[in-house]
C-alpha cells in the first residue's frame, strides 16, 4: 500500500470520525427545548451529509483516476516523469509548460480518445493548474466510460 493510499485513510478515518461527534452534538440540540438550539442541531446535521458526500465524491474520483492510470500503465501509455524538478522537489514550471503544449495538441488532434485528456490532466497538473487538471480528469474518466459502454453494447 502506497503513502498516499495511507494518507487518504487516515484522513478519511478522521473525517468520519468527526462526522460522528457533530451528528452526536447535532442530536443532543435538537432534544434541547430552546428553538435556537433547535436550529444550530440542524444545522449540524447538515454539516457532515455535505462533507459524506464530499467525502464519497472524492473518493470515487480517485479510485477512478487510479483505474484508468493502470490501464495507460499496462499500455505503456502514461506520460513520462522526466520532468527536471528544483532541489526541493518541485517540478519547473517553464519545463512543465513547455511540455503541456506537446500534450494540448494530443488532445486536439484526438479529441475523443480518453487517453490523450488523461495526459493532458497530467500536464495541467505538472504545470500546476490543480483546476484545470481535475477539470480535464474528469472528462477523461466520463470519455472512457462512454467508450466502455458502447463496446459492451456492441459485444
Amino acid at each position: 500500500m502506497t503513502r498516499a493510499k495511507v494518507g487518504v485513510i487516515i484522513v478519511t478515518l478522521g473525517l468520519v470520525l468527526y462526522f460522528w461527534f457533530t451528528l452526536q452534538r447535532a442530536w443532543i440540540m435538537l432534544l434541547d427545548e430552546s428553538l435556537v438550539a433547535k436550529g444550530i442541531g440542524l444545522a449540524l446535521v447538515a454539516l457532515p451529509i455535505v462533507g459524506a458526500w464530499t467525502l464519497l465524491r472524492e473518493l470515487l474520483f480517485g479510485s477512478q483516476t487510479e483505474r484508468l492510470a493502470g490501464i495507460l500503465e499496462a499500455e505503456d501509455g502514461l506520460p513520462p516523469d522526466t520532468l527536471p524538478r528544483t532541489p526541493g522537489g518541485r517540478i519547473v514550471r517553464a519545463a512543465a509548460d513547455e511540455e503541456f503544449e506537446k500534450y494540448r495538441r494530443e488532445a486536439d488532434a484526438a479529441p475523443d480518445d480518453w487517453r490523450s485528456w488523461f495526459r493532458l490532466s497530467c500536464a495541467y497538473d505538472a504545470a500546476g493548474d490543480r483546476r484545470r487538471a481535475r477539470a480535464t480528469m474528469r472528462q477523461a474518466i466520463g470519455m472512457e466510460k462512454d467508450t466502455r459502454s458502447s463496446s459492451e453494447e456492441a459485444a
